[in-house]
């Protein structure tokens, strides 16, 4: 499925990770878990979560600990996938 594909299927996709101020430690066992029975994650940052850092640098990092990869991001939002 190419990125294009994906990005499609994200644009329906309901936010099921809540990213807040216990950061993204708190929420990737929880990645993790969704990625094994789906294959596409939407993920929202909360202000709380960002600090100095943006929502692109939020999910990559976070793609990365749980090996997948980024679809997009756009505003608050990220999608990943493995």
């Amino acid at each position: 499925m190419g990125n294009q594909d994906l990005r499609k299927e994200a644009h329906d996709l309901d936010v099921t990770v809540w990213v807040g101020k216990s950061g993204i430690g708190a929420v990737e066992e929880e990645l993790s878990d969704q990625l094994r029975e789906r294959n596409l994650v939407k993920l929202k940052f909360l202000r709380s979560a960002r600090g100095g850092t943006t929502v692109e640098e939020l999910t990559e990092e976070l793609a990365a600990r749980v090996d997948a990869d980024v679809v997009e991001t756009r505003g608050n939002t990220g999608v990943v996938h493995r």
